[in-house]
């Protein structure tokens, strides 16, 4: 989890600077928002391989419930319109 947390925040970071308000520090060059997704999704993976979880599974699990609970979500939001 501590890594998974770090590898988050460095997501965020990249966030912050490429989307928000705050500038570049020289620590950050080169730091990629796709890497650093990139590297979430290798923590995640292989936090899923030492419990034991199915994450394709899960993942299919858990768009079937989105999509069946999300399905006309969107559809009269004005803000999409």
């Amino acid at each position: 989890m501590a890594i998974l947390t770090e590898e988050i925040d460095e997501l965020a970071r990249v966030f912050a600077r490429k989307f928000g308000e705050q500038s570049y520090k020289d620590s950050d060059k080169g730091m990629e928002l796709s890497e650093e997704m990139a590297d979430i999704l290798f923590v995640l993976i292989c936090m899923a391989n030492q419990t034991g979880v199915d994450l394709t599974e899960s993942l299919k699990k858990s768009l079937e419930k989105k999509t069946k609970r999300d399905s006309d979500r969107h559809k009269n939001n004005t803000k999409l319109v």
